[in-house]
């Protein structure tokens, strides 16, 4: 008996030091017991791993303020702390901050906001939140008031800092995260940014969902977690954004075009591109809140010379001819070409589009649908479209009727067009680029 005796007070004896190897002693990097002072709403989570995880990477990222100033940082739950080192090699070219705790809620992205995030000075944030809010009940108005502190902070903190926000990804009813409540947040956070040129919507929503509004198993093995495939997928979801942004693809486009093409691009400036006057529309007598904005152009107007248009929506940059995603979360406009084209021709250029982005290209009058096809249709059963990436669009014109293919494939062989006009590029929702726009006139 006694050298079981012994065991069992050596056992004892180890308990505490078990105890504190799993619940370190409490500094200033613990989750707050007390949470009647802190912003927000919502109850903290308390399962052993997020507390864990809530010291120890707030306190390993403490050592590292001073090499993260002025990085990108990622806000976000176990989505963004499971990227990883994949993150930084995503963005190679960009300083980044992963500032992913696994069961995070929007609450605990609040109270921790100043010190994982505004403290690095950043020099943009990417924001996916709320999930986790979902799948404990937190109701996703409170959840929404939350982020709108959070986007309160960040703004007073920086005015002028580039804010992107990723739509809440989709999930199950098995992960106690039905569609219906995802949507009811997305919906809210659309609301809170709207009209607030600062922040960049991303839909991230669509570009993971399946026809159900579910997640797609694809991307997403346990109907919460992305797998490698995924995330590849939201790296390049993201990429165009952050080229806008001036944090990637810095170096301008060496293209030249083929012999017999002329370029209508130069990709330094909008010469040769303006806007054209619009017939005059009929507003609504009482418009829905998220109802497009028709712009109107009363007279022309040419912005030869220029890097942006007037409104800032088309920007010349690095080689692109880019249509920044809208505030207004749809604002449908058109730039022409300042020439018409009368002759048969073929046009040659190439188009990236961010998720379910929907814009258009217009042969001398008529628009061709120009998007990203596999969400936004209409040609969704494309085999070569590359998304979020450089697809070619060639348009040939012969005796009035139009032929487009895309990446080799033919959208159309009997498009109409008129006898003469311009060339133009339309934004509605998302984010579209045009790069390489060139014409060979046909004999």
């Amino acid at each position: 008996m006694r050298p079981l005796l012994l065991a069992l007070l050596a056992l004892l004896a180890l308990c505490p030091l078990l105890a504190h190897a799993q619940d370190p002693a409490p500094d200033h990097w613990t989750l707050p017991t007390d949470e009647s002072g802190l912003p927000g709403e919502g109850a903290l989570r308390r399962y052993p791993g997020y507390v864990k995880g809530w010291h120890d990477l707030r306190s390993a990222w403490s050592k590292e303020v001073p090499q993260k100033q002025g990085a990108v940082v990622f806000l976000g739950d176990s989505i963004t702390q499971g990227w990883g080192n994949r993150l930084q090699e995503a963005f190679p070219e960009m300083k980044i901050a992963n500032r992913g705790i696994s069961g995070d809620t929007t609450r605990g992205m609040l109270v921790r906001l100043q010190e994982d995030v505004l403290g690095l000075n950043p020099a943009a944030v990417v924001l996916l939140l709320g999930t986790n809010d979902i799948e404990v009940g937190i109701e996703p108005e409170a959840a929404g008031r939350n982020f709108q502190k959070i986007l309160a902070s960040l703004k007073a903190h920086n005015p002028k800092m580039p804010l992107v926000l990723c739509r809440v990804f989709p999930s199950s009813a098995d992960k106690k995260r039905p569609a219906e409540k995802i949507r009811a947040l997305n919906a809210l956070y659309e609301s809170a940014v709207r009209n607030d040129p600062q922040i960049t919507l991303l839909d991230t929503w669509t570009l993971f969902a399946n026809a159900e509004g579910d997640a797609d198993p694809a991307w997403f093995p346990d109907l919460l977690h992305l797998n490698p495939a995924g995330y590849a997928r939201w790296a390049a979801a993201l990429r165009p954004v952050l080229a806008t942004l001036g944090f990637v693809e810095t170096q301008p486009d060496a293209f030249e075009p083929e012999p017999g093409f002329q370029s209508l691009f130069n990709g330094k400036d909008l010469t040769g591109w303006g806007f054209r006057p619009t017939p005059p529309r009929k507003q609504p007598a009482n418009p829905k809140p998220d109802a497009p904005v028709f712009v109107e152009v009363a007279e022309t107007v040419s912005f030869d010379g220029k890097t942006e248009s007037s409104d800032r929506r088309y920007r010349a940059i690095g080689g692109r001819l880019v249509v920044a995603t809208p505030p207004e979360g749809r604002r449908i406009q058109q730039l022409y070409t300042t020439r018409e084209f009368p002759q048969d021709f073929v046009l040659k250029l190439e188009f990236r589009a961010t998720p379910n982005a929907d814009s258009g290209v217009f042969i001398r009058q008529p628009q061709l649908q120009c998007r990203d096809y596999p969400l936004a249709g209409p040609y969704k059963d494309l085999k070569n479209y590359k998304p979020q990436d450089w697809n070619e669009l060639v348009v040939t014109v012969q005796n009035g009727v139009a032929r487009a293919e895309c990446n080799g494939e033919l959208l159309t062989d009997d498009f109409k067009v008129p006898a003469t006009g311009p060339i133009g590029l339309e934004g509605d929702r998302g984010q579209m680029e045009y790069r390489r726009i060139r014409l060979k006139p046909l004999p």
